[in-house]
């Protein structure tokens, strides 16, 4: 008899798009059974796979870092791509202001938007967590000097004064010439090699329907998201779900494996003794 697994995404658009065929019943799942699953800020989730809590979850490619040995990429539900990394914005300044000793809000410190600061900054800052939601809010009020945006926000910043001091997703791909990984969807190694193909092929086919039907995910998708606008809705599933969330393929597995190298090397991530894919 098949265990019921524990599943566990964010709220944001592109996971709910992701996975909604999935949690509905609309794919077929070959035999899996999914517990209700846990919808949580990406920073809850990091915290809770480093303590192993799930099954299946998604991840930051920075927190994936550090569970590895425990946990598998899966092919599907990746977010990867070009044009989609984290902003470092401020308020609006006659001139770019120097970064050194200033207070900086990150999303969380397991984040992949915390780690590309950390490998971006030249200077020491101090680095303020707090959740995605309050950092624009965090910025405007003075609270800190500038923030790490992500999700919705990408789309709302400018409409409350602020500017955009570095795109460091563009940093990286100019530097790197890969695109970037923000998160990915991980299994617990434990549950053996057979399963975790199963569950792969069952979230590309819940990626697939999505992409067939992408209106009737909708009100699923508004129902969870922090931001009820429908065009800023659409604007963000375009934005992080793509060909890389149905499978990662050469390219994107290049990009994750420099990722994760380029962590190790600024001492941000320790080693890893696992192949990092599902076999």
């Amino acid at each position: 008899m098949n265990k019921d697994l524990s599943l566990g995404f964010s709220p944001c658009p592109n996971d709910t798009f992701i996975f909604y065929a999935l949690v509905h019943g609309k794919i077929h799942a070959d035999g899996l059974v999914f517990r209700e699953p846990l919808l949580e800020d990406v920073e809850q989730l990091n915290m809770w796979a480093l303590a192993g809590r799930l099954d299946v979850t998604k991840l930051s490619f920075h927190a994936f870092g550090h569970v590895q040995d425990e946990y598998c990429v899966l092919s599907a539900g990746s977010a990867l791509g070009r044009g989609c990394g984290p902003l470092l914005v401020t308020a609006a300044v006659g001139a770019t202001p120097k970064l050194s000793g200033r207070r900086i809000a990150i999303p969380g410190k397991l984040t992949t938007a915390a780690l590309l600061l950390q490998m971006f900054l030249v200077e020491p800052c101090e680095l303020v967590e707090m959740r995605f939601d309050r950092i624009i809010d965090a910025v405007c009020n003075g609270e800190v000097d500038a923030g790490v945006i992500i999700h919705e926000s990408r789309f709302t910043y400018r409409e409350r004064g602020l500017v955009c001091l570095q795109d460091l997703g563009e940093w990286w791909e100019k530097s790197v010439g890969l695109p970037i990984p923000l998160g990915c969807i991980a299994a617990r190694r434990s549950l053996g090699v057979g399963k975790i193909r199963t569950i792969d092929r069952a979230i590309r086919a819940s990626v697939d329907y999505a992409f067939l039907h992408p209106d009737r995910c909708l009100p699923y998708i508004r129902s969870k998201s922090q931001e009820m606008d429908a065009e800023v809705v659409r604007s963000h599933i375009g934005l992080y779900v793509n060909d890389f969330s149905r499978d990662l393929g050469e390219e994107g597995r290049a990009a994750i494996t420099a990722f994760l190298q380029k962590g190790r090397q600024t001492g941000a991530l320790p080693a890893g003794s696992r192949e990092l894919f599902i076999g």
